[in-house]
C-alpha cells in the first residue's frame, strides 16, 4: 500500500494531465454538431471540380425558400373565409317589418300603392338576407370564397362580394330602390330599414385561421425525388439551374441528417480520434518546448480551458446560425495566451484550435485560412498588451486582415463584387470590438487561475503601490537596494531575451521580508549601531535567513502573485550566510554549514537566476574600496563563478553563454554607477 501511495504521489501530475486530456476530448466531441457534413464545396455558376457525383441514397429535391414563400402567400390569398350564421335574425327582421310598415306607409295616404310598396320592401329584405348581412368590416377581401356555418356545420358557400355589410346597407338599399323606380320613397324605406335590419353573420376568425394553418402545414417542402445511384452532376459540368437545387438538397440532407444508431458510435469514435490527436500534439509541444508550463497543472488546465471555450462558442454559433460564425472573436485566444506565456505558445495553440474547428464550420478552408492569418497578425502586432493604444491598433489591423482576406476569397469564388455580402464586413467589425474584451478577460483569468500577466506586472512595478511605500518608509536602505537590483536585472534580462518586466517586479519585492527586522540589515543601519554585535552568530544568521520566509508571508498577505513570490523564495537559493558561518567557525570547528544556509529552493528560471546574480553583485559592491574597471571585472567574476560552483543555476534554463552576457552587463552597469573614467596619463 505504501509503495502504491508513493507511486501515486510521484505520478499524480501525469495522472491529472491524463484525466484532463480525456475530459477535454470528450467535452469537445460532445459540443460538436451531431449531424453529417457534405464533403464537397460548390458555387452556383462555377464548374463542378470534384469527381462525377452519383446519389449516395434516395433523397427529395427541396423547394427554394422563395418557392415556399410564394406558395404560402398564394394559400393565404385564396383561403376560404368562414362565417357563422344566426338563423333567428331573419324571422325577427320580417316580423319587425310587418309591424312597422303601416306606421311608415299609412293606408290613408297611399291606399292601393301600400300593398305594392310592402311587397317591394319584402323583396329587398329577401335579397339582403339571401347570403347574409355582416356586421364586421372586411373590405380587404372582396373576391375570397366564403363558407357559412350554422352550429359549426356548413350551410352554404358563396363569394364575399355577395354578402352585404351593415355599414353599406343604406347605399345598397338606395341602389335597389332605384332599380324598382321607388326613388320617391327613399326616406321612408331608409328610416324603416335603419331600425329593423340586423346582421345575421359574424366572422369566425378562429375557425378560419385554423383552416389556413392546416393548409400551410400541409405544404410540401419538396418537389420530386432522386433515387440512389442516379447521376447528379459530372466533373467539369456547370453548377446551375436544377443541378444547383439538387446539390443544395443533397447538402441539406447531409447536414440535417442526425446520425443513426448504426453509424453513430463509429462517427463519434472518428471525431474522438481527431480531437485526441490535436490535443496530444499540443501536450507534446508543451513537453518539448515549454517544460515549465507542462509541469504546472494549473497552466495546462488554463490552456485546455481556453481551447474548450473557443470550441464551445463556435459550436454554439454553428448550431444557431453558421452565417454569423465570424462574430466569434477567435483572435482572443492567442492574445490571452501571449499575455500569460509567450507568442510561440499562443500561436501554436491557436492553430490547433482552428484545425479542430475546421471539421465543424462551413467553408472550412476559407475559415481556417482567415483565422490562422488573423492569429499570426495578432501575435506579430500586439507587443505590449498593457498599453491600451497597442491593443486598439492591433484590433484594427486584425479586423482589416479579416476584411481583405474575405474580399479576396469572395472575388475568387464569385468572379465579381456585385453580390458582395456587406453584412459580413459588419460581423468582422463586431468581432474586432468583441476582441477588446480581452483586457477584462485577462483580469478574470488572473483571479480564477492565479496567473499573472504583463498588465498586472506593470501595476506591481509602480513604486507608489502600498507595499513598496511601506518598504521605503520602514526599510529605506532596502528599498534603494531593491531599485538598484531592479535596474540591473532588467538590463540583464533585456540582453538575453528574458521577461524583463517580470524580473524587474521580482527584484522590487524580493527583500520585503526585511521590513520585519530592518535594523538587522546593513543598508538600514544609519546610526552606526549594529544589533548583531549583541547576538550569537547562529542567532544573527537565523534572522538574516528568516527574511526570505518573512517575505513570503508578507507577499501572501498582500496577495502578490505566485510568480513574484518565486523571486522572494529563490533569490538566495541554498547559499550560506558566510560571514556569520566563519565567525562561528572560529569558535566552534564542528559547526554545520547547513545551520547557516538558506532553505532554498534554487532558482528554476532565467528570471530568478538573473535576480540572484544581480542581488549578490549589487549588495557586495557596497564593500568595494576605490573601485576600478579591473577590480569590478574581477569582483563580478568571483561572485558569479562562486554561485556556479555551488550549483545554484542547475535548475534554471540558463546557458553559460547567457551568464557571460549577464556578467558583461553587470560590469558595464557597475562602472556607470561608480562613474569610472579612463585614466589619462599625467
Amino acid at each position: 500500500m505504501k509503495d502504491f501511495l508513493n507511486t501515486f504521489y510521484k505520478n499524480h501530475s501525469l495522472l491529472y494531465k491524463v484525466i484532463l486530456f480525456i475530459a477535454t476530448t470528450f467535452l469537445i466531441v460532445y459540443l460538436f454538431p451531431k449531424s453529417g457534413r457534405f464533403k464537397y464545396n460548390f458555387e452556383k455558376g462555377k464548374p463542378w471540380q470534384s469527381e462525377t457525383l452519383y446519389a449516395p441514397f434516395d433523397f427529395a429535391i427541396q423547394k427554394t425558400p422563395e418557392e415556399l414563400s410564394k406558395e404560402k402567400e398564394q394559400i393565404k390569398a385564396n383561403a376560404t373565409l368562414y362565417f357563422s350564421i344566426d338563423p333567428k335574425v331573419l324571422p325577427i327582421v320580417k316580423k319587425a317589418y310587418e309591424d312597422n310598415f303601416y306606421t311608415t306607409f299609412p293606408d290613408s295616404i297611399y291606399r292601393d300603392e301600400s300593398r305594392s310598396l310592402k311587397k317591394q320592401g319584402e323583396q329587398i329584405i329577401d335579397e339582403l338576407y339571401k347570403y347574409g348581412v355582416l356586421e364586421d368590416h372586411l373590405s380587404s377581401v372582396p373576391t375570397t370564397e366564403v363558407t357559412v356555418l350554422e352550429n359549426r356545420v356548413e350551410r352554404y358557400k358563396t363569394q364575399f362580394s355577395e354578402i352585404y355589410q351593415l355599414e353599406y346597407i343604406k347605399r345598397d338599399v338606395l341602389e335597389k330602390l332605384e332599380k324598382a323606380n321607388l326613388e320617391g320613397y327613399q326616406s321612408e324605406y331608409i328610416a324603416l330599414f335603419f331600425d329593423i335590419i340586423k346582421p345575421n353573420l359574424t366572422y369566425n376568425k378562429t375557425f378560419t385561421e385554423n383552416v389556413i394553418n392546416e393548409a400551410l402545414q400541409a405544404v410540401s417542402f419538396t418537389r420530386g425525388s432522386i433515387e440512389k445511384e442516379t447521376l447528379i452532376i459530372s466533373k467539369g459540368e456547370i453548377v446551375e439551374g436544377d443541378k444547383f437545387l439538387i446539390l443544395k438538397s443533397l447538402e441539406s440532407e447531409y447536414e440535417s441528417q442526425v446520425w443513426n444508431e448504426s453509424n453513430y458510435n463509429l462517427i463519434v469514435f472518428a471525431y474522438t480520434l481527431l480531437v485526441a490527436l490535436a490535443l496530444i500534439i499540443l501536450l507534446l509541444f508543451l513537453r518539448k518546448y515549454r517544460l515549465d508550463v507542462f509541469k504546472n497543472d494549473t497552466k495546462v488546465t488554463f490552456i485546455f480551458f481556453n481551447v474548450l471555450l473557443m470550441v464551445f462558442l463556435t459550436s454554439l454559433m454553428v448550431n444557431y446560425n453558421s452565417q454569423y460564425i465570424y462574430i466569434i472573436p477567435l483572435a482572443m485566444l492567442p492574445l490571452v495566451l501571449k499575455a500569460f506565456f509567450d507568442a510561440r505558445l499562443g500561436l501554436f495553440t491557436h492553430v490547433i484550435t482552428v484545425l479542430l474547428l475546421g471539421s465543424i464550420v462551413p467553408n472550412s478552408y476559407e475559415y481556417m485560412f482567415l483565422q490562422i492569418i488573423a492569429g499570426i497578425v495578432t501575435i506579430l502586432t500586439v507587443s505590449e498588451l498593457y498599453k491600451r493604444a497597442n491593443l486598439f491598433i492591433s484590433v484594427a489591423q486584425i479586423t482589416m486582415i479579416y476584411i481583405i482576406a474575405y474580399f479576396a476569397f469572395f472575388v475568387i469564388h464569385e468572379g465579381s463584387v456585385e453580390t458582395l455580402k456587406w453584412e459580413t464586413f459588419a460581423m468582422f467589425i463586431l468581432c474586432g470590438l468583441a476582441t477588446l474584451f480581452v483586457q477584462p478577460l485577462i483580469y478574470i483569468y488572473e483571479k480564477l487561475f492565479g496567473l499573472v500577466s504583463d498588465v498586472s506586472l506593470l501595476e506591481l512595478s509602480d513604486t507608489n503601490s502600498k507595499l513598496l511605500k511601506q518598504l521605503s518608509n520602514e526599510a529605506p536602505g532596502t528599498f534603494h537596494h531593491s531599485l538598484n537590483v531592479a535596474n540591473l536585472a532588467e538590463a540583464a534580462a533585456n540582453e538575453i531575451g528574458a521577461n524583463a518586466m517580470l524580473v524587474r517586479v521580482g527584484a522590487l519585492y524580493h527583500d520585503i521580508g526585511k521590513m520585519k527586522n530592518p535594523t538587522y540589515f546593513t543598508e538600514n543601519q544609519s546610526s552606526g549601531v549594529n544589533p548583531h554585535d549583541e547576538l550569537a552568530p547562529q542567532e544573527s544568521a537565523s534572522i538574516i535567513v528568516d527574511h526570505v520566509l518573512d517575505g513570503i508571508e508578507i507577499a501572501k498577505k498582500n496577495n502578490l502573485p505566485d510568480r513574484v513570490i518565486d523571486f522572494i523564495r529563490t533569490h538566495h537559493g541554498t547559499s550560506a550566510v558566510y560571514y556569520f558561518y566563519m565567525k562561528e567557525k572560529h569558535v566552534n570547528e564542528a559547526v554545520d554549514i547547513a545551520d547557516f544556509s538558506y532553505p532554498g529552493p534554487k532558482p528554476f528560471s532565467k528570471e530568478t537566476a538573473i535576480l540572484m546574480m544581480c542581488d549578490s553583485v549589487e549588495a557586495a559592491s557596497k564593500s568595494l574600496k576605490d573601485p576600478t574597471s579591473t577590480k569590478i571585472d574581477k569582483f563580478v567574476e568571483n561572485i558569479l563563478n562562486k554561485q556556479m560552483e555551488e550549483g545554484q543555476f542547475l535548475n534554471a534554463n540558463i546557458t553559460f553563454k547567457e551568464i557571460q552576457v549577464i556578467k558583461k552587463v553587470l560590469k558595464r552597469k557597475l562602472a556607470n554607477i561608480y562613474h569610472l573614467r579612463i585614466e589619462y596619463p599625467e
